[in-house]
């Protein structure tokens, strides 16, 4: 039976940037879905939320989708006792410095960004793309592919992300989650640092894996049928071991 993969976007530019590593999987024999970012620190959204989730076998999620992928996993471990496969794409489990968690963006610079969305919301997303594709040789170029895929997006949402983006710390869920995990990071990421990494493997919990990539923190974009790959590789290895 095919598994199922839920795919969760990230902050600022809707599920068609995540539209061509769909493809890539479907194409690779998987069922996979795309959501849009969603207000976690909603307790009815994201007990809904949770209910849809418990139909996949995989839940993955890129930037603030994988923070959210991270709550989804948890609580449906709470919940219903399952360990679905989290897998995360350039996501920092705590997006947000602190002082348990310092390779991150600082919270001044977090809340400068924050006032300049409230400011001017447009010019603030274009700011914020740039910062998605910067890093790499091909940031130009990048940069306008990703323009012709950003949605529209209700300022509600992104206004509800961004408090996710500031207040989630997914760490000790990280540390104590007891399935299958697997994180992947850009070593040119200019939003979330190649270091987070590192910090996630000094865990040392027993399932959870990780690995480094070229190229900046839109790699799942721009490296749709790399990423596709990496991922089918990690599902047929764990798929091994359970048997």
């Amino acid at each position: 039976m095919k598994q199922q993969i839920l795919l969760i976007t990230g902050w600022g530019g809707g599920r068609k940037l995540l539209a061509p590593l769909q493809q890539a999987l479907i194409t690779q024999g998987y069922q996979v879905e795309l959501w849009n970012i969603f207000d976690a620190l909603n307790l009815e959204v994201l007990e809904q939320k949770v209910e849809l989730a418990q139909q996949f076998d995989v839940i993955c999620g890129w930037s603030l989708g994988g923070q959210l992928a991270t709550i989804l996993v948890d609580e449906i471990q709470k919940k219903c006792q399952q360990q679905k496969v989290l897998i995360t794409l350039g996501s920092n489990p705590s997006f947000v410095a602190h002082e348990q968690w310092p390779v991150a963006m600082d919270q001044t610079s977090f809340q400068s960004f924050k006032q300049s969305f409230e400011q001017d919301a447009i010019s603030t997303l274009k700011k914020f793309g740039y910062m998605v594709c910067q890093g790499t040789d091909s940031s130009k170029q990048d940069f306008i592919t990703l323009q012709s895929l950003i949605q529209a997006q209700n300022l509600d949402v992104l206004r509800a992300g961004l408090n996710c983006l500031g207040e989630l710390n997914n760490v000790n869920i990280l540390k104590n989650y007891t399935g299958h995990q697997y994180h992947l990071f850009a070593k040119q990421d200019f939003l979330v640092s190649y270091k987070v990494e590192r910090l996630l493997r000094n865990l040392a919990v027993k399932f959870l894996e990780t690995e480094l990539v070229s190229g900046s923190h839109g790699f799942p974009l721009f490296e749709s049928e790399v990423i596709s790959c990496k991922i089918c590789q990690y599902l047929k290895k764990i798929e091994q071991i359970s048997d």
